[in-house]
């Protein structure tokens, strides 16, 4: 089965972590971190999508058109890295329209898909797809179908849907747009993450093929991750055990493991695998 992959490129202390803690070091190690991965992507002849910071853009205008030019899908990850929750609704389509501009400036097309900070779209957030679709987006991938602090929203369908606008845990076959949430395996009535983060760093190789493969079963399975937790010389910042350990853990060997789901498994854009344009 076709699956898709998502790189989330943003700087590598845009995330929740780092928010508060006083940082002294100030290099974006954008290029570093990506490059290896660009690389097993060309080695295993594998496209992408890259859901762009639209900071990054602005900072990396000739990367993103080199990664365009490699044939990867050019998506949104919104101008800055700041959760929905965060937003009043204005600002946040403002956020939106300064990406679009700044990602079109770059390749010529207008991105069709979005992927929000800190997957913070969720049903008290759920007016941001209207926006979204408002501006031309064709899908979304911000939901996580589990719960945390920070976001989830554990009840969504657990493959592509067309959500309601009013409760996103509902389909309404009427709505164009498209969310591909996050994958889970469901173990015990229970969904367990293993798209990408900690959980793809933290789970065993061998369990996450297992669940992979259990997935494929019934439908594609969707990944992300993000260019700096697979490069060893991340900055490592001081930050309480619990966050050392959720931002840190196995970013010494996530490159390696990465490249044996690129040789087990099939992966392409989002686009490809939901057959939008």
């Amino acid at each position: 089965m076709l699956n898709a992959l998502s790189i989330d490129l943003e700087f590598w202390n845009s995330g929740e972590p780092y928010s508060g803690y006083p940082q002294k070091i100030k290099e974006d190690q954008i290029e570093e971190a990506l490059y290896p991965l660009l690389n097993l992507l060309d080695k295993y002849n594998t496209r992408s999508t890259f859901f762009i910071l639209g900071q990054v853009a602005e900072t990396h205008p000739s990367l993103i058109k080199e990664i365009y030019d490699l044939g990867h899908e050019i998506s949104s990850h919104g101008y800055s890295h700041k959760r929905l929750h965060l937003f009043e609704r204005e600002k946040f389509e403002e956020d939106i329209k300064e990406s679009i501009k700044i990602l079109y400036s770059i390749t010529r097309e207008r991105p069709i898909g979005y992927r929000a900070p800190s997957f913070s779209i969720d049903n008290s957030t759920k007016w941001a797809l209207k926006i979204l679709k408002n501006n031309g987006f064709k899908y979304d991938s911000s939901v996580f179908p589990i719960k945390t602090r920070l976001y989830g929203e554990p009840n969504v369908p657990l493959g592509p849907y067309n959500p309601s606008m009013e409760d996103i845990t509902k389909i309404d076959p009427t709505n164009e747009l498209i969310e591909f949430p996050l994958s889970v395996y469901k173990f015990l009535n229970r969904n367990i993450p293993i798209s990408g983060g900690i959980h793809f760093r933290i789970i065993p190789y061998q369990l996450l093929r297992y669940a992979i493969r259990k997935i494929n079963q019934k439908r594609p399975i969707i990944m992300y991750i993000h260019p700096w937790e697979t490069y060893p010389n991340t900055p490592q910042i001081n930050l309480p055990y619990k966050m050392r350990f959720v931002s840190y853990y196995g970013i010494d060997h996530t490159l390696k493991k990465f490249e044996k789901l690129l040789k087990e498994f099939k992966f392409t854009t989002i686009k490809d695998v939901l057959k939008v344009k």
